[in-house]
C-alpha cells in the first residue's frame, strides 16, 4: 500500500504530459521586436580547427553585418589560418575569396604572428588582404579596450536545424 501513492504520482504525471501533448502551443506565439541597432564594433575571435568551419564565421559575419553598424574585425589564431597560405589557395579558394570579399566591404582580417610562425608561416606566406599583427589574444584586448565588442563565433551553424528534429517537416521535405 505505501507504494500506492507513488504510483498515483506517476500517474498524474503521465495524465498531464498526455493532456499537453494535444497542445502544440501551450505559450501562444513569439513576439516580434524587429528594432534597429547603433553602430557597435566588435572584434571576433577565431580559433578554428578545420578551415571549412570559416564557412561558417562567413555566414555568421554577413548576417550581423546587415542589421548592426560598425567596423568589423576578425583575429585569426587557430590551425585555419593555412587556408589564408597562398600555398593552399587552391585547396581553400571558396572560402578564401568569400573572405577576401568581406575585406573588400570593410571587414579587417588580422592574423596572429605567433600562431603564423607556430604553423610554419612567414608573412609573406599570407593572402595580401590579411594583417599580421603581433599576438592574437593581445590584439583583442587591444581593440576591446577601443570599445570593441568581443564575439566568439562558434562553428555551428543553424540552416536546416528544424530538421534534426522533424524531418518530415515540410521544408525538409524539399531539401533532400
Amino acid at each position: 500500500m505505501k507504494s500506492l501513492p507513488a504510483c498515483l504520482a506517476v500517474c498524474a504525471m503521465a495524465l498531464s504530459a498526455v493532456a499537453h501533448a494535444g497542445n502544440l502551443e501551450p505559450y501562444g506565439t513569439a513576439k516580434k521586436d524587429m528594432h534597429p541597432y547603433p553602430a557597435i564594433n566588435r572584434v571576433y575571435d577565431v580559433n578554428y580547427y578545420k578551415p571549412q568551419e570559416l564557412n561558417a564565421l562567413y555566414h555568421f559575419i554577413v548576417n550581423v553585418n546587415k542589421v548592426v553598424p560598425g567596423k568589423t574585425v576578425v583575429v585569426l589564431h587557430g590551425a585555419e589560418i593555412r587556408a589564408f597560405a597562398k600555398e593552399n589557395y587552391v585547396k581553400y579558394q571558396p572560402i578564401v575569396d568569400e573572405m577576401a570579399g568581406l575585406a573588400r566591404h570593410g571587414v579587417e582580417f588580422r592574423m596572429c604572428n605567433n600562431a603564423m610562425h607556430a604553423a610554419g608561416f612567414r608573412a609573406r606566406d599570407i593572402d595580401g588582404f590579411i594583417t599580421v599583427i603581433p599576438a592574437g589574444f593581445a590584439e583583442i584586448i587591444y581593440l576591446e579596450s577601443k570599445g570593441y565588442r568581443y564575439i566568439n563565433p562558434l562553428p555551428t551553424p543553424v540552416k536546416d536545424s528544424r530538421c534534426l528534429d522533424n524531418p518530415k517537416a515540410r521544408v525538409c521535405r524539399h531539401r533532400r
